[in-house]
C-alpha cells in the first residue's frame, strides 16, 4: 500500500466516500512533488522532450504574434507546468533571437521539476499559482497541462465518489459518466481575464475532444503504459481528456477570443516544422534519421499528430497566433 493511499484510507474512514475530483487531486499533488515523470525512466515522454522542434515552432508563433500587436516591451513569457522546462528553453531561444527581451514567469508547484527547470531556465521566475501571474500582456503555453487538473464525474446527476470496498479502493456507483471540470475552467479563466485586460495570446496543446461529450476519459499512466485509475494512488500520473468546447467557452466568458482547434501535426507543418526538419538534418547529417523519426512522431497522425490538438486564446485587441487559419 502506498502511503498516500493510507492516507486516502484514513480520509475516506473519517469524512466517507470522496468525489473523484478530491481523489484525482490529492493523487497528482503527491506524484508531481515526489519524482521528475518524464523520459524513458519516468512514466511518459512530453513532446518538447522529444526533440528541440517543437519549442522553437511555439516559440516562432509567439514572436510573430507579439511582433504583429506591436512587440509590446512589458510583454512577459509565461508556462504552466513547464516540466524540466526544455520547451521554454527552446521556444525562447527563438522568441530572443526575434528581440523579445521580456521576463520569463513559470507555474510549477513541484519542488523536484522546478529545481531541473532552475539549470534550463535560469533566468526564470516561479509562481504556485496562475493568479500570481504578473498583470502584463502574457505570451503563454500551456503543453500538457489542462489533462492533468482534476476532473469530476457523475453518474445520473449524481457525483462519483471513491470508497473502500473488498480490501480495496473502489468507484461507489457505474453507467452512463458526464465529466466536468472546474479546476480548468478556473484556469482558463484566470488567463484569459488578464489576456482581455492587460493583452496576450495562450497556446494551449492537449489530447482531448473538440466538442462536449458524455463518457469516461479518467486514465493513469504509469511505465509508458496505461494502469488502473485505482491502483497505487501517487505513484501514477492521471489524467483525463480535455474538453475543448467548454475552454472556448471558458475563454469568451472572461473577455478572450479562441481560435479554431487544430490538429497538433498539421499545426506544426503549418508553422513550417518540415523546413526545419530539414535544416537541422544538413546542419547535422549524422542525426538524420532522428530527426525524421522526430518529425514523424510530433506530426504523424498515427502518432501524436492527431491524438494532441491545439488551441489559442488571445485578447480582442491582440492577433491570433499563427497556424490556426
Amino acid at each position: 500500500m502506498t502511503p498516500l493511499e493510507r492516507a486516502l484510507r484514513d480520509r475516506i474512514q473519517s469524512e466517507g466516500p470522496i468525489s473523484v475530483e478530491a481523489f484525482m487531486e490529492a493523487c497528482n499533488s503527491y506524484y508531481y512533488a515526489t519524482r521528475d515523470p518524464l523520459g524513458a525512466a519516468g512514466d511518459f515522454t512530453t513532446a518538447p522532450e522529444v526533440s528541440q522542434m517543437f519549442g522553437e515552432m511555439i516559440g516562432g508563433a509567439l514572436a510573430d504574434c507579439w511582433k504583429r500587436a506591436g512587440a509590446p516591451a512589458e510583454a512577459i513569457y509565461a508556462e504552466l507546468g513547464p516540466g524540466r522546462g526544455t520547451l521554454a528553453a527552446d521556444a525562447l531561444r527563438m522568441m530572443r533571437a526575434a528581440g523579445f527581451r521580456g521576463e520569463v514567469h513559470l507555474v510549477e508547484t513541484s519542488p523536484v521539476l522546478r529545481e531541473i527547470q532552475r539549470k534550463t531556465v535560469p533566468d526564470a521566475r516561479w509562481h504556485e499559482t496562475i493568479e500570481d501571474l504578473p498583470a502584463r500582456p502574457l505570451l503563454l503555453v500551456a503543453n500538457e497541462f489542462m489533462d492533468a487538473l482534476p476532473i469530476r464525474q457523475h453518474v445520473a446527476g449524481v457525483e462519483r465518489r471513491v470508497l473502500v470496498a473488498a480490501g480495496g479502493l473502489a468507484f461507489d456507483r457505474d453507467g452512463e459518466i458526464v465529466e466536468t471540470s472546474p479546476a480548468r475552467d478556473e484556469a482558463v479563466a484566470s488567463i484569459a481575464t488578464c489576456l482581455a485586460v492587460k493583452g496576450g495570446a495562450a497556446i494551449i496543446i492537449d489530447y482531448g475532444h473538440e466538442r462536449s461529450a458524455i463518457g469516461d476519459t479518467l486514465q493513469a499512466v504509469r511505465g509508458h503504459g496505461l494502469a488502473a485509475v485505482l491502483a497505487d494512488p501517487g505513484e501514477q500520473d492521471l489524467t483525463a481528456h480535455v474538453d475543448f468546447q467548454a475552454i472556448a467557452e471558458a475563454a469568451a466568458d472572461a473577455g478572450a477570443e479562441a481560435t479554431p482547434l487544430v490538429a497538433q501535426g498539421e499545426w506544426l507543418v503549418r508553422l513550417g516544422i518540415e523546413a526545419r526538419a530539414q535544416a537541422l538534418a544538413r546542419a547535422n547529417p549524422d542525426r538524420a534519421g532522428d530527426v525524421q523519426a522526430a518529425l514523424e512522431r510530433l506530426a504523424s497522425p498515427d502518432q501524436m499528430g492527431q491524438l494532441f490538438k491545439v488551441l489559442a486564446i488571445h485578447s480582442p485587441d491582440w492577433p491570433a497566433p499563427g497556424g490556426f487559419a
